[in-house]
C-alpha cells in the first residue's frame, strides 16, 4: 500500500471558503502512465488520418460538451481529410455573435470555416457554474502540457476506478482516477463502451475512443509534425551529401601535399 499524504487542495465550489482537506497520494508515489506506441511517434511517425477523424468525432460528441478547442479553426480540419462541405456543416452547427441589426439589436450567425472552434460556454463563470465550480481546461495544447502528454491523457481517460483503493476517501462530487495528480478528479468518466458510433464501423471501446481522441488532440497541438519530420529528414540527407562532397574536395586539395 502506497504511503498516503494529506494536503490542502483548492476546490472551487466546495464549501463557502473553497478550501477542503482532501486525501491524496504522496507526490513521490504517484504512478507514471505506461508508454504506448503511437503512429506519430519516432522520426518517421505520421498521423493516421482515419484515426484523427474518429478522434474528432469523439471530441465533438463527448469532449466538446465541456472542453473548448480555441486554437483550432474549423478550416484546419481539411488537413485530416474532411472536404469543404463537411467542414462547413460542422461549423454551421454552432452560433456566434453577429453584427447588430438595423435597430441595433444583437444578432447571431452560423460559425464559418474560418472561425475557431466555438467554446461550449460563453465565459469562465458559466463553465464553472455548469461543472460544480471546476473549470474544464481548453484542450488545444493538452498533449503538450505534460511530459509524454499523449500517454498521460490516454491513461487519464482510461484510469477511472469505480472503487478507490482501501483507505482512500473520495470527496462527494469527485471521482477516483489512477493517473490524475492527487487521484481525485472533478470530471466524471467521459467515455464509455459504445458511447459513440464510428462512421467507419470501428468498435467503440473505451480504449479505442481514448486512443483516437488522444491522436486528434496531438494533431490539434502539433499539426505540422509531419512537415517538420519530412524537413528534418531532408536536412539530414543534405548534410550527409555535403559532408561527402567536402571530404572529396579535401582529398583533392591535399592530394599533391601527400
Amino acid at each position: 500500500m502506497r504511503r498516503l499524504a494529506v494536503t490542502l487542495v483548492v476546490l472551487a465550489g466546495l464549501g463557502a471558503g473553497g478550501l477542503a482537506p482532501v486525501m491524496v497520494w504522496a507526490a513521490g508515489d504517484e504512478p507514471h502512465p505506461p508508454g504506448r506506441h503511437w503512429s506519430f511517434s519516432g522520426v518517421f511517425g505520421t498521423y493516421d488520418k482515419p484515426q484523427l477523424r474518429r478522434g474528432l468525432q469523439v471530441y465533438r460528441e463527448v469532449c466538446a460538451a465541456c472542453h473548448s478547442l480555441r486554437l483550432v479553426a474549423y478550416r484546419n480540419l481539411a488537413a485530416i481529410g474532411l472536404d469543404v462541405k463537411a467542414i462547413e456543416a460542422i461549423a454551421a452547427e454552432k452560433k456566434l455573435p453577429g453584427a447588430p441589426n438595423d435597430e441595433g439589436e444583437a444578432t447571431t450567425r452560423k460559425a464559418l470555416p474560418s472561425d475557431k472552434f466555438v467554446p461550449p460556454f460563453a465565459n469562465e463563470n458559466a463553465a464553472r457554474s455548469a461543472n460544480n465550480g471546476a473549470l474544464p481546461p481548453d484542450l488545444s495544447l493538452m498533449t503538450k502540457a505534460r511530459l509524454r502528454g499523449p500517454d498521460y491523457v490516454y491513461a487519464l481517460l482510461t484510469g477511472y476506478k469505480e472503487e478507490p483503493p482501501e483507505g482512500v476517501t473520495v470527496p462527494e462530487g469527485m471521482y477516483f482516477n489512477t493517473y490524475f495528480p492527487g487521484h481525485n478528479i472533478a470530471m466524471a468518466p467521459p467515455i464509455s463502451d459504445e458511447g459513440v458510433e464510428f462512421a467507419d464501423k470501428t468498435k467503440a471501446t473505451v480504449q479505442q475512443q481514448a486512443k483516437d481522441v488522444v491522436a486528434f488532440l496531438q494533431w490539434a497541438a502539433d499539426p505540422y509534425l509531419e512537415d517538420r519530420k519530412r524537413m528534418g529528414i531532408k536536412v539530414v540527407l543534405f548534410l550527409i551529401f555535403l559532408t561527402g562532397l567536402l571530404y572529396a574536395y579535401k582529398r583533392k586539395v591535399w592530394a599533391k601535399v601527400h
